[in-house]
């Protein structure tokens, strides 16, 4: 698998996404992070403009809601087999992490990265989840945010894709900067590796 990990939306390096992106256009775009939220219109229309920003690049963008693939991971296996591209959006990275698990994308993910004809993209929760664990993120995400009946424990491991914790929105225009400088101070603090990106920069793993 071929990451393409970005701090807020695509980020600026367009011209290397359109060289990552597989034969197969396709995107499976998550936005499960955003599962936390009451206010439908507002995450309404940030996803629009998520899928807007993908498909103005003459990508085709699907929605994939992991919730309709909750103890069915057969089922989501094979849904994604149809998609090139996995890109995972930001939000609460706890509640994402919830909705990895009780769909069991978290180990099909494992699964994919023996492969290299699929690429995984996106920003802030949606590459936050990679590290090996989600310490550190409660300052600023709230871990206590429990959307789903199925699952009432904080799951604070990653998915250990990455061996390293992503700081993203790092001295950037972004609301959660200054929390994000918290977090950065507890890697810091507790000798936890960790890469941190401002809004616009991107880590790409080929």
């Amino acid at each position: 698998m071929k990451y393409y990990l970005s701090s807020f939306k695509i980020g600026n390096q367009v011209d290397k996404l359109k060289k990552l992106v597989p034969n197969n256009k396709k995107f499976a775009y998550i936005s499960n992070a955003l599962d936390f939220s009451t206010d439908l219109e507002r995450r309404t229309e940030s996803e629009k403009s998520d899928i807007n920003d993908l498909e103005n690049l003459d990508f085709i963008v699907e929605p994939v809601d992991l919730r309709k693939y909750f103890n069915e991971p057969e089922k989501l296996k094979n849904k994604i087999k149809e998609f090139g591209t996995i890109w995972v959006r930001g939000g609460n990275v706890f509640v994402l992490r919830q909705a990895m698990k009780l769909s069991g994308f978290d180990n099909l993910l494992k699964d994919l990265g023996k492969t290299d004809d699929i690429l995984y993209g996106g920003y802030s929760a949606g590459i936050c989840v990679l590290a090996p664990n989600l310490k550190g993120l409660e300052l600023v995400d709230d871990a206590t945010q429990k959307p789903y009946k199925d699952q009432s424990e904080v799951i604070w491991e990653g998915l250990n894709i990455l061996n390293y914790a992503i700081a993203p929105h790092y001295k950037s225009n972004h609301p959660e900067s200054e929390d994000i400088n918290k977090v950065v101070n507890y890697y810091i603090k507790n000798k936890i590796l960790f890469k941190a990106l401002l809004d616009g920069e991107v880590i790409v793993i080929e």
